[in-house]
């Protein structure tokens, strides 16, 4: 395994420096042995909108201190315009070519797609070029009749999200079978295909249309404020040349570019274009499409929203800060806790499943009712170590792990599925686990997964973990891979642009807990080991982002190897946070943090402001331990803000509701859990 990492390691940077020479080498290639046009840059934008911008069907908003134009599918006609209007002097579209698109979207339904722009035939519903996208993907569409046996090629772009209500400029380059997309000036994501961009596709007879691909079906529904074909090279080092990368502008419509007046004195800023706004004050209206792109100002709360026909999104607002944490509510567990999971289902409401120690009474679900968690639902389990919820299109299940033996001496543990019908969980499938600690559910490319973490089987702690793969035809999960793991704790998966990985924590292997925890790469339809971490007894890890970077947070719980002297205090440790370093392709150390027998971190957000707490469970004398809520401060990394007193914390979870945001811990030492309630200003 470990040649097969440092091959895979030579490999990705093989890749990376040989890329851009590759596709140099493509476009000599191609321009040798085909006809080329030599085109200017080409503002598609501005040869749908007038030059006034003022068009049925067409408004022009001002958002975030940039203007961009919304269209109404009435309008889907008007925005197109004959391929001969711009390719003047030849019928084919460039081989290599960047698109580059300045956008802002609302949101995006699940499984819904919109569309950028096509290119059509006229007189078929044949799309020659295309670009849309979905809630985190990307789609560049492409008819090659030359490769494809006339079919149209999709690359697809992992890992995109848009739908944020920020501004985007996105910058897709095209050379052959090499298509990279830059999103606001970030690193690239580079895919290489099977089926390269034609060097001969004619477009004569065929026409360009702007946020759709002539139905109704797929309309654009945000705001456009450019889009831009430039032939035969790679924009990305003209648009990257200033600080607003989000703006980054190679040419817009000039009615765009034309900023409002600076009023006097207090008079309120006008716009001719904005004559029929509406702005509404007082407490919060109804949003429905007939208050779509209308304002409603809070005036309590400081804040400028926007209605996007079902939702206020925030345009302008007083960012809170985290002031204090208050206690809130004590629950009263059926056992001490030993991990606790908070999920929402839909037009139903939010829920807590705690995993209980002991067998009666099990575990129970609670439900968020008039502010506080009622009991729901007990469900019988097995010293229960943690739950997972996740779903499978319109399926919802709650997996536990089972940590010791049933009645009749069998070792399993169980996926649950939600009833629409009884609104209760019930049992759908038994999976054979060995001390399970946690279950990890995660998509890769549309398939389903779920890894378990088995601790031991005896007193055997190096064993394979599994990971299974979601059959439809069966409606059940198999056994699709397993990994050699000791002492298993948790499983954490995260993506990184079009890649996925799984992280493990490894605690004990019979002699030490001072041993690697691994990373894993998917690559070729399996995991693959991608890089190890020494830790010290790891009970969870905790991905987490600010910014562009992505961090790993490992809790450490005690230090012990029979081999060497004991130690003054084995619970007494650093726990680390790791950085991913892009240039070196690897995690590596960024800030270590003092702890006691951690067991777990959360990350959460208030406001602008990013947190993590720890649950600290023992310091080699007590079980009552100040947990910390760490801040984020740049430079400074994490910094201790909040210490909270806790007794034999095992889990900490971050919840939000229409009154507020919350904290609850769980103890393993005790049948009480409490939900703290974050104060802000």
């Amino acid at each position: 395994m470990a040649t097969l990492h440092r091959l895979l390691g030579l490999a990705c940077k093989w890749l990376n420096s040989a890329q851009s020479g590759l596709k140099t080498l493509w476009g000599l290639l191609s321009e040798s042995g085909s006809s080329s046009c030599d085109l200017r840059p080409l503002d598609i934008l501005s040869e749908v909108v007038p030059t006034s911008g003022v068009r049925s069907g067409i408004r022009m908003l001002q958002v975030q201190g940039a203007r961009g134009f919304q269209f109404s599918a009435s309008a889907r006609h008007a925005l197109s315009f004959p391929a001969s209007q711009i390719f003047l002097y030849c019928d084919l579209f460039p081989e290599e070519f960047s698109i580059i698109i300045t956008l802002r979207v609302l949101s995006v339904p699940p499984k819904k797609n919109e569309y950028i722009f096509t290119v059509m035939k006229e007189e078929s519903n044949t799309v020659l070029v295309g670009l849309r996208y979905s809630l985190n993907k990307l789609y560049f569409l492409f008819w090659s009749r030359e490769f494809s046996n006339g079919w149209q090629t999709q690359v697809t772009f992992q890992g995109i999200s848009l739908t944020d209500n920020q501004w985007h400029t996105l910058v897709l380059a095209v050379s052959g079978p090499f298509f990279s997309l830059t999103v606001d000036c970030s690193i690239s994501i580079d895919v290489v295909v099977d089926t390269p961009f034609p060097t001969s596709l004619a477009v004569k007879g065929s026409r360009f249309y702007v946020g759709s691909r002539r139905r109704r079906k797929g309309l654009f529904t945000g705001l456009l404020r450019q889009l831009v074909l430039l032939p035969g090279s790679d924009a990305t080092s003209r648009m990257c040349t200033n600080m607003n990368f989000k703006l980054a502008v190679l040419s817009i419509p000039p009615v765009l570019q034309d900023l409002p007046v600076k009023p006097a004195s207090n008079e309120v800023l006008k716009y001719p274009d904005e004559a029929d706004m509406k702005v509404t004050l007082g407490s919060q209206p109804p949003c429905t499409k007939n208050e779509k792109a209308q304002f409603w100002f809070n005036a309590s709360q400081k804040g400028l929203y926007l209605c996007d026909g079902s939702a206020w999104i925030a345009m302008l607002e007083v960012k809170e800060r985290l002031d204090y944490v208050e206690e809130y509510q004590n629950l009263m567990t059926n056992s001490e806790t030993m991990g606790i999971e908070i999920f929402i289902i839909p037009k139903v409401g939010v829920f807590a499943a705690t995993a209980n120690r002991y067998t009666p009474p099990g575990s129970a679900i609670y439900k968020w009712t008039d502010g506080k968690f009622l009991s729901y639902q007990n469900i019988p389990t097995y010293q229960a170590q943690s739950w997972r919820y996740f779903t499978i299109g319109k399926k919802i299940f709650l997996a536990v792990a089972n940590f010791e033996q049933n009645e009749r001496g069998q070792e399993f543990s169980v996926i649950y599925k939600w009833s629409h019908r009884t609104e209760k969980f019930f049992p759908y499938q038994r999976i054979a686990t060995h001390s399970a600690r946690d279950w990890e559910a995660f998509d890769i490319e549309g398939e389903a997964f779920l890894a378990v973490a088995n601790h031991r089987e005896g007193d055997n702690h190096n064993i394979n973990s599994v990971i299974y793969r979601w059959n439809p035809r069966t409606g059940l999960f198999e056994a699709n891979q397993t990994i050699p793991t000791s002492g298993a704790y948790d499983w954490e998966f995260f993506t990184i642009g079009p890649y996925s990985f799984l992280v493990v924590a490894n605690t004990f292997n019979g002699t030490s807990t001072k041993i690697d925890s691994h990373i894993y790469i998917w690559l070729g339809g399996s995991f693959q080991l991608f890089q190890s971490i020494l830790t010290f007894g790891a009970a969870d890890w905790e991905v987490f982002r600010i910014g562009d970077r992505i961090f790993l947070a490992v809790a450490n719980s005690h230090s012990y190897d029979s081999a060497t002297v004991v130690p003054n205090n084995y619970y007494a440790i650093n726990s680390s946070i790791y950085e991913l370093n892009i240039t070196a392709q690897m995690f590596v150390k960024f800030q270590d943090l003092l702890t006691y027998s951690a067991l777990d971190w959360e990350f959460f957000s208030v406001g602008e402001d990013y947190f993590l707490v720890v649950a600290n469970s023992f310091d080699g004398f007590t079980f009552s331990v100040n947990s910390i809520i760490y801040r984020w401060q740049g430079y400074e990394g994490f910094v201790a803000v909040h210490r909270l007193p806790t007794f034999g914390c095992r889990d900490w979870e971050a919840f939000h509701t229409t009154a507020g945001s919350y904290l609850i811990y769980s103890s393993a030492r005790e049948p009480l859990s409490k939900v703290l309630k974050l104060k802000t200003v």
